[in-house]
């Protein structure tokens, strides 16, 4: 083994980058084989899973056997339905007969879980670098490079598993700013912007978080005028009928794999809807109905821009204009706010600058991996480095960065990071 540096008194087995659901998964999974040791690193203070979008009513989008464990194993005490009968709720949620929690509740599940595993994790702390450790010509550990609290530490491992998940994406051109936000910043603002009086606020974007900040924003400033802007003629309902959702199946992620790139590519396009910029068909249903109740009422306060592309934005001592093309007409209109939330979705957290050359590259540019989620290097790097995430959309399908194989994508990794030891 290579000389270990100073301050490295232990080799893991498993070093995770990020604790949000799939590392979570990860750590259950690692629990359950008692072969292996494993400890996290996240860069929030504490667990946390979209925050700033637990709003009032808001359900999951995903049946609750999509937790992190029952899709592989059912019987797990790490199970949704293990929670629900920890919390004395088991009974009341059969009652309530429906397949999809309230999202505060699997939040809270899942800070339940990672309350088992407290003492693997280190939260406040950001991975800043992966380091090969080579001897002989050879890599068979990397040192994981921790940032926290102003000191650097260094912790070797064998096996590194990245899931940093998504950072927030924006407009062209946009920054944000007290009056510019993204929309996972909602619930942290929104008391400010209360507070505020504003007489009309902006949502810029087409998706389900883009419906569900409209319609929390008309209810929470009843003073105000809400306005929906979008390049679509109206909001796209979300395919979440039988034969679509089989795409997020674990046997869809063999087909998709070994599919030729062409065929990938048309798959993600054909069934792009049944995630993005597409919205829940009862609230798009209910934001219409609000909307023509209040062309009844007299009272407009919920206005659709619709078939229109915001062009930029600027702010003024009164606020934001932005000035937004109508697709259509090509006519462009100035739009006088007092705050836009951007609700423009996210992309994947890009793992190559952490690999430093570790990774072999596909022609984007991006880590390609195998089948198990792990990247493909060279011979010499005989160390483990895996993906979770979006960021393996393009080679593994749909479900890489959602929910639905969660459970299934754990073990499948614990399962190849014991084989490789073997």
């Amino acid at each position: 083994m290579a000389a270990v540096p100073r301050g490295i008194t232990t080799v893991a087995d498993v070093v995770g980058v990020g604790f949000g659901p799939s590392n979570l998964a990860l750590a259950v999974a690692v629990a359950e084989v008692d072969a292996l040791r494993a400890e996290f690193f996240e860069r929030q203070p504490r667990f946390g899973w979209h925050r700033g979008m637990l709003l009032d009513g808001a359900t999951m989008q995903v049946s609750f056997l999509k937790d992190l464990v029952s899709m592989r194993n059912p019987a797990s005490g790490h199970s949704f339905v293990a929670y629900l009968h920890a919390k004395g709720r088991l009974p009341g949620f059969i009652n309530s007969k429906t397949l999809y929690p309230l999202r505060v509740e699997f939040h809270d599940y899942l800070e339940w879980v990672a309350g088992h595993f407290a003492d693997s994790v280190a939260y406040g702390s950001e991975v800043v670098g992966i380091e090969p450790v080579a001897q002989d010509g050879a890599v068979e550990h990397l040192d994981v490079v921790v940032r926290r609290d102003g000191r650097t530490t260094t912790h070797r491992t064998r096996n590194v598993v990245i899931a940093t998940g998504l950072t927030p994406c924006l407009p062209r051109g946009v920054t944000t700013s007290s009056l510019v936000w993204h929309s996972s910043e909602l619930l942290h603002r929104v008391e400010e912007l209360r507070a505020r009086s504003p007489r009309r606020v902006a949502v810029v974007g087409a998706g389900q978080s883009a419906a569900e900040v409209t319609d929390h924003l008309h209810r929470e400033l009843p003073g105000a005028e809400v306005l929906a802007v979008f390049s679509r003629y109206g909001y796209s309902v979300a395919d979440d009928s039988p034969f679509a959702n089989a795409v997020f199946d674990p046997d869809a992620v063999d087909l998709f794999f070994d599919a030729p790139a062409k065929a990938r590519e048309q798959l993600l396009a054909y069934h792009a809807n049944t995630n993005y910029s597409v919205v829940d068909a009862d609230l798009s249903a209910q934001l219409y109905r609000t909307h023509y109740q209040e062309q009844v009422l007299g009272t407009p306060r919920l206005r659709i821009v619709n078939s229109s592309r915001l062009h930029d934005l600027v702010e003024t001592d009164d606020g934001v204009v932005l000035r937004v093309e109508h697709l259509p007409t090509g006519a462009v209109s100035h739009l006088d706010v007092d705050t836009v939330v951007c609700a423009t979705g996210y992309r994947p957290a890009d793992p190559t600058p952490m690999l430093r050359g570790l990774a072999k590259l596909d022609e984007a540019g991006r880590p390609v991996l195998d089948r198990d989620y792990r990247v493909v290097t060279s011979d010499s790097v005989r160390c483990g480095i895996y993906l979770q995430g979006a960021v393996a959309e393009p080679s593994h399908g749909l479900s890489a960065g959602l929910l639905s194989t969660t459970a299934v994508r754990a073990g499948e990794i614990v399962r190849s990071i014991l084989d490789q030891d073997r």
